[in-house]
C-alpha cells in the first residue's frame, strides 16, 4: 500500500512515519509544503531505522505529490492548516479516492493546560470532511496517541486509539490499517459526529502528563 503522511516533518508525523516504516512493508513517502525539507527528513528518518536494524526505504516530497501517488494519507497537519491543506489539494486535481485520515485536534493554551478548541464544525475531523471532495472518504484516527512515544522505537506500545467514520467499511479499512502497528489496538467508536468526543480526550491526556512526572507519555487504554 502506499501511504503518504503530510506534514510528516512534525512531531506526530514523525511518530506515526517511524511506526508505519518499522512495522509494516507499506511504501512511506512523508510530505510538506516544502519538498526539500520532506527529502532531508525522509534521510533522517532511514538512519534511525538503520540503527535500529530496520532498512526500508522512506520517500520525501511536497504535499500534493505525497498524495497524488498514495491509497491512504494521513493528515498531520495541524488544526489551523489542515482545511487549507485539503482545499490545496483539491484544486491541484491529485485527490480521487485516496482515504484521508485525520488525527488533528483543535487546542489553546493557558496556564493551567491544555483546552479543547473545536471548530465550527464540531471536530477537526468533521472540518477536514467537509472541505474534501464528496468522492474522497474522511476517517479520525490517531488522535490521542504520544508522539514522542511514537519516534521512540525503543519503547514499547499498549495503547488504544480510537477510529470514526460515517462509512463502517471505511472504519474497517483504518482499522486494518492501524492493527499493523504493534502495540496500538484499533477501535472503532463510530461516525464521525462522534470524533468531537474523541479529540477532547487529546488535552486531556496532555494535562495528565503536564502533572504527572511519571506519566509524561500516557495513552488511553480501554477495557
Amino acid at each position: 500500500m502506499e501511504l503518504a503522511i503530510l506534514g510528516g516533518t512534525g512531531d506526530i508525523g514523525e511518530g506515526l512515519a517511524m511506526r508505519f516504516a518499522s512495522d509494516t512493508d507499506h511504501t512511506i513517502t512523508i510530505g510538506s509544503r516544502d519538498a526539500a525539507k520532506a527529502t532531508e527528513r525522509a534521510s533522517t528518518y532511514e538512519e534511525r531505522l538503520s540503527e535500529h536494524g530496520v532498512e526500508t526505504g522512506i520517500n520525501g516530497t511536497d504535499n500534493s505529490s505525497a498524495a497524488a501517488g498514495a491509497d491512504v494519507v494521513i493528515l498531520a497537519i495541524p488544526p489551523h492548516h489542515v482545511g487549507d491543506t485539503v482545499e490545496a489539494l483539491a484544486e491541484d486535481d491529485v485527490l480521487s479516492d485516496q482515504l484521508l485520515i485525520s488525527p488533528a485536534v483543535g487546542m489553546n493554551g493557558d496556564g493551567d493546560g491544555l483546552h479543547y478548541r473545536p471548530p465550527s464544525t464540531g471536530s477537526v475531523t468533521e472540518f477536514v470532511a467537509e472541505r474534501a471532495p464528496e468522492s474522497v472518504p474522511v476517517a479520525g484516527a490517531f488522535h490521542n496517541l504520544a508522539a514522542d512515544r511514537l519516534a521512540d522505537l525503543e519503547a514499547t506500545l499498549d495503547v488504544d486509539t480510537l477510529v470514526v467514520a460515517d462509512d463502517p467499511t471505511i472504519s474497517e479499512r483504518v482499522v486494518a490499517l492501524t492493527a499493523d502497528l504493534a502495540g496500538v489496538r484499533p477501535i472503532p467508536a463510530g461516525p464521525l459526529s462522534n470524533a468531537t468526543e474523541v479529540e477532547s480526550l487529546t488535552p486531556l491526556l496532555i494535562n495528565i502528563a503536564r502533572y504527572n512526572e511519571d506519566m509524561h507519555d500516557v495513552g488511553v487504554s480501554f477495557t
